[in-house]
């Protein structure tokens, strides 16, 4: 047989066994494809549309003037309309009849509607909400429900799988999948306490509240937001912790709101001229900046200098560990801290106690000022005492660079009362629910910065 004809016999033989072997793959694609299906249609029905009712007063500026009244005789009595909103919620004890979602999908509305996926509307009502971690609980009849169960998101990785399920833009029982991002994000001044899942799996309007679940099925996290530069998803989306979910639900189910206890200090991320000046030979935890007098930190024996690298059973690389973990910090608590002090590691029990105001409006501060690091500024002819509050970092994303502070500038006054230290502005910053009017004094001169 000639060459040629040798090697297109071999060729044409090598194709068929090729095209057998690929069919027989295609016949056997079918049950050995990996499917989130069947996790899927165990989680599904736990995940369900919330749909709120909001009655809101219409104003119109020429019913308010008394001559345009007066003129056309008009009946100026208030008018209002009803408006409707939606989000996802998700079933967490069916034998109870509880639902988590975020206190963004109900706040402010005067009647809530959940719909399961078995095609039931049912009334719910509000059991309580924290606003700080934007969540909230709902109560609905507790017949026939399938509930989500959580998984430990302390456990959860960078590059680990998650699917959302939500009811995006009001289509029901939507679901997207991805991988988480990143752990930890904070700084973003969405909530108060900030301690996000990033996952790149699409979270959409009306996915808020819905579920941020592992490939087995079990709740990792609650979709909160998204970051949208341009209106529209671009794979940023952020889900509370799990862990926090629980801790928050189990306080407002039990008290009907969350009475969280402040340790009573201050901290700030451990940078690596802190690690020399304190004699640590580590970057990874947070320095204490500042104890408050009388205060449970007091208490506990922590003092200005300490680094905290552990609070209970939670390591503290930064300062987004420390805030996450005093998110769930309530009143009764007792936890073990660890701390760095003079070149020894000590472990101080501290006792969380009932809030006072002046810790309560303190977070206020926090709230207007996320992102800000803060000290007291000495008096140089008087070093025992304070003259001021001085800023010693910002974040360049946080609201209150972007209205003016800077790194170095003295607050000395804050809606027109003197500050001399950090409880004055704690104590001035609570005072009004508006914005923050601040004196600062900044290389030489005065001025005022104003954070709404």
């Amino acid at each position: 047989m000639p060459n040629g004809s040798f090697r297109r016999a071999v060729s044409c033989i090598l194709t068929a066994v090729a095209l057998l072997q690929l069919a027989a793959a295609h016949a056997a694609l079918p049950g050995n494809v990996p499917s989130l299906a069947p996790m899927l249609e165990r989680v599904n029905p736990a995940v369900v549309n919330i749909a709120t009712y909001t009655t809101v007063q219409v104003r119109n500026p020429l019913l308010e003037d008394p001559f345009f009244r007066r003129f056309f005789d008009l009946d100026v009595r208030p008018r209002t309309r009803r408006t409707q909103s939606a989000g996802s919620g998700v079933v967490v004890d069916a034998s109870r009849g509880y639902i988590v979602t975020n206190h963004h999908v109900v706040d402010q509305a005067d009647e809530i509607n959940v719909g399961l996926a078995d095609g039931r509307v049912l009334e719910a009502m509000l059991v309580g909400r924290d606003p700080q971690v934007d969540l909230a609980v709902l109560k609905v009849d507790p017949d026939e429900l399938v509930q989500i169960e959580f998984a430990d998101s302390n456990r959860l990785r960078q590059g680990d799988f998650v699917v959302a399920i939500g009811n995006p833009f009001g289509l029901n029982q939507t679901v997207t999948s991805g991988i988480v991002s990143a752990l930890g994000r904070s700084g973003l001044g969405i909530e108060g306490y900030e301690d996000f899942i990033q996952t790149d799996a699409p979270i959409n309007p009306g996915n808020s509240g819905g579920a941020l679940v592992d490939l087995s099925g079990a709740l990792v996290g609650i979709n909160t937001a998204i970051f949208a530069p341009s209106g529209g998803n671009v794979g940023i989306g952020f889900a509370i912790p799990s862990n926090m979910v629980r801790a928050v639900m189990e306080q407002i189910i039990e008290h009907g709101e969350v009475r969280r206890g402040y340790p009573g200090m201050d901290v700030q991320r451990l940078t690596p001229d802190l690690a020399e000046a304190f004699g640590v030979d580590r970057t990874d935890g947070v320095v204490v900046v500042e104890v408050d007098p009388e205060s449970p930190a007091e208490a506990a024996g922590i003092k200005p200098g300490d680094v905290i690298t552990r609070v209970g059973d939670r390591d503290i690389a930064r300062k987004s560990d420390f805030d996450s973990r005093a998110a769930v910090l309530f009143a009764g608590d007792e936890v073990a801290i660890h701390v760095l002090r003079d070149g020894r590691e000590r472990r101080l029990r501290l006792k969380i106690e009932t809030d006072n105001s002046d810790r309560v409006l303190g977070r206020r501060v926090h709230d207007r000022l996320r992102g800000v690091v803060l000290q007291n500024f000495r008096n140089p002819d008087e070093p025992d005492t304070s003259a001021g509050v001085l800023i010693t970092e910002v974040d360049s994303s946080s609201k209150a660079y972007n209205y003016g502070l800077r790194s170095g500038d003295v607050l000395v006054a804050a809606n027109r009362q003197p500050v001399r230290n950090i409880g004055d502005l704690r104590e001035a910053a609570a005072k009004t629910r508006q914005g923050l009017l601040l004196r600062v004094y900044r290389a030489g001169q005065f001025g005022y910065v104003t954070i709404r």
